[in-house]
C-alpha cells in the first residue's frame, strides 16, 4: 500500500518509516499457527484482562435465538471497561437477559458480558459491524480514543 487516498494523516498513522504497515489486527500463535483474533481498537480491557469481542460474539452466535450480535466495551469505574453484548433476536424467537447469562456460563467468567442490550446490530453495506456507531450510541467513544492515545 502506498497511501490512503487524499488522507496523509491516516497514512502517517499506519505507515512507519521503517516500511512497516500497521494494520491494527491482533493475532495469537497456537500450535505453530497464527490466528487473527480481533482489531486492536476493539479489544476490551476489563480488570487487567484483554477480551477479544469476536470470540464472545462467535460464542453467542451459537445460541439459536440470536440473529446477530456485537460486543463492545463500556466504561466502568471499577474495572475500566466491561463487555456489553448488543443482541438482535431471531424473528419468532424470544430471549431474556437471564437466558443469555445462563447460556454464557460456558464462557470463562471474565469473558462473560456484564451488560446485555437487545437491539439491532448495525452493519455497513459490506456486512461489517459498525462498532463506532455502537460506541457512539452507548457512550463508549471516549474509551477507544483514550486507548489509542488521541
Amino acid at each position: 500500500m502506498k497511501e490512503y487516498y487524499k488522507n496523509p494523516k491516516a497514512t502517517a498513522e499506519i505507515l512507519k518509516e521503517d516500511g512497516w504497515l500497521l494494520t491494527g489486527d491482533m493475532a495469537e500463535e497456537r500450535d505453530g499457527f497464527i490466528y487473527l483474533v480481533d482489531r486492536a481498537k476493539d479489544v476490551i480491557i476489563t480488570g487487567g484482562e484483554n477480551l477479544y469481542p469476536v470470540q464472545i460474539e462467535d460464542y453467542l452466535r451459537a445460541n439459536p435465538a440470536v440473529k446477530d450480535v456485537a460486543v463492545i466495551g463500556l466504561p466502568d469505574q471499577r474495572l475500566g471497561e466491561i463487555a456489553a453484548a448488543i443482541i438482535s433476536v431471531r424473528e419468532g424467537a424470544s430471549l431474556t437477559e437471564d437466558e443469555v447469562n445462563e447460556f454464557c456460563l460456558g464462557l470463562p467468567r471474565y469473558k462473560r458480558p456484564r451488560k446485555i442490550i437487545f437491539a439491532e446490530v448495525p452493519r455497513n453495506p459490506t456486512g461489517k459491524i459498525e462498532k463506532p456507531k455502537l460506541r457512539a450510541t452507548y457512550g463508549a467513544t471516549a474509551l477507544v480514543a483514550q486507548q489509542n492515545g488521541l
